[in-house]
C-alpha cells in the first residue's frame, strides 16, 4: 500500500480520533465538550457518509441512525443528571461518522473505561467509603424515583460535593482502545 492509500485508509476513524482527543483535552480542562466541536462533527459525519455513499440514502441513513444510537447510549444518564449534554453530542458525532455497530462498540468500551477511571479516582483520593456510600445512595434513588426531572435536580444539588469525571476522556480512551483492538488504524 502506498503512502497516500495508507493515509486515506480508515480516514473517518482517524478523523474521529483527532476530534475525540481534542474533546477530551477540553473536557479535562473545562468539564464541558463545546457545541462548536460537537455540532460540526455531527453534521460533517452525516455529509461525509451521504457523499461517500454515492449521494444516496444508504450513507445518509447509516450516519443518521448512527447519530441516533450515539444519542441514545448516553441520553438516559444525561436525563438523570449523570453527565452533560456535550458528552451525549460527542457520542452522536461518533455515530454520524462511524455508524451503529462501531458506535455501540465504542459505547461498551467507554462504559468499562469510565468505570475503571471512576474507581481509580476514588482510590487515588483515598475516600472509598464516602463514594461507595454515594454510589449506594444514587443507586437507591435511581431504583426508587421514577421522575427523571427529580433525579436531575437531586444530582444537580449533589454535584458540588462529588468528584467529577469529565466523560469526554473515557469516550476518547474507550474509542482508541476499540480502534486499536479492531485493527482500524492500519
Amino acid at each position: 500500500m502506498d503512502m497516500d492509500a495508507a493515509f486515506f485508509a480508515n480516514l473517518p476513524v482517524k478523523l474521529v480520533t483527532v476530534l475525540l482527543i481534542w474533546a477530551a483535552y477540553i473536557d479535562g480542562k473545562e468539564l464541558r465538550v463545546p457545541n462548536w466541536l460537537t455540532f460540526p462533527m455531527i453534521l460533517s459525519g452525516i455529509a461525509y457518509n451521504t457523499v461517500n455513499g454515492g449521494w444516496g440514502w444508504d450513507g445518509f441513513l447509516m450516519a443518521f441512525v448512527g447519530t441516533i444510537v450515539g444519542i441514545l447510549t448516553l441520553l438516559p444518564l444525561r436525563m438523570v443528571g449523570g453527565m452533560g449534554m456535550g458528552d451525549v453530542k460527542l457520542m452522536a458525532g461518533i455515530g454520524a461518522w462511524l455508524g451503529v455497530v462501531m458506535t455501540w462498540n465504542i459505547f461498551v468500551a467507554t462504559v468499562i473505561v469510565g468505570a475503571l477511571m471512576a474507581i481509580a479516582m476514588v482510590l487515588w483520593k483515598g475516600e472509598w467509603q464516602k463514594h461507595y456510600g454515594q454510589f449506594l445512595l444514587i443507586w437507591g434513588e435511581w431504583t426508587n424515583i421514577r421522575n427523571p426531572e427529580k433525579l436531575a435536580a437531586i444530582a444537580k444539588e449533589r454535584k458540588p460535593r462529588m468528584y467529577l469525571l469529565p466523560y469526554g476522556i473515557p469516550i476518547c480512551v474507550g474509542a482508541i482502545i476499540y480502534f486499536t483492538c479492531a485493527g482500524l488504524y492500519i
